[in-house]
């Protein structure tokens, strides 16, 4: 091999290197079917493991007598590994992984309008989702506090 050939070998391995996907995190602790009783309401999330990067979600909230329904995944976008919502069937709109850690993942969309923001973290049988950003200039958060349960759980009436 050349001097020319190694240099150029190596400046291509560097270009891989530096344009390669990021590998997904690992959001298997996410996997599992999950219930908040709080606040009048019912709400549950269900997330599929992990396959390939893909999670695969749904959530479905019940308060005051009416259903209202949520599918998201988490996975490879353009943009990087993202979680992507479809509230009510709207159209997605892509959250990409700003943070993680073994059991804390953080969302971020600065152009959405609300939220900007999507957190979730577990804590033993604990999962805690979070939304935040701003409505009308002023900061605002809501929260889920899910345990986990058998599939199909509801709460108490």
């Amino acid at each position: 091999m050349t001097e020319g050939t190694i240099m150029l070998t190596a400046m291509l391995a560097a270009a891989l290197i530096q344009t390669a996907p990021a590998a997904a995190p690992d959001l298997s602790w996410m996997a599992g079917y999950w219930l908040d009783c709080s606040g009048g309401r019912e709400a549950s999330e269900t997330w599929s493991d992990p396959r390939e990067g893909l999670s695969v979600g749904h959530a479905v909230t019940v308060e005051g007598g009416r259903a209202s329904f949520e599918v998201s995944h988490i996975g490879p976008t353009p943009q990087g590994i993202a979680y992507v919502a479809q509230p009510g069937g709207a159209p997605p709109t892509p959250f990409v992984l700003a943070e993680s850690g073994p059991a804390r993942a953080v969302f971020s969309n600065a152009e959405n309008d609300f939220p900007t923001r999507v957190i979730y973290e577990r804590t033993g049988d604990a999962l805690r989702a979070r939304i935040e950003g701003e409505i009308d200039g002023r900061p605002r958060s809501m929260e889920w506090n899910f345990t986990a349960v058998p599939l199909n759980t509801r709460c108490p009436s």
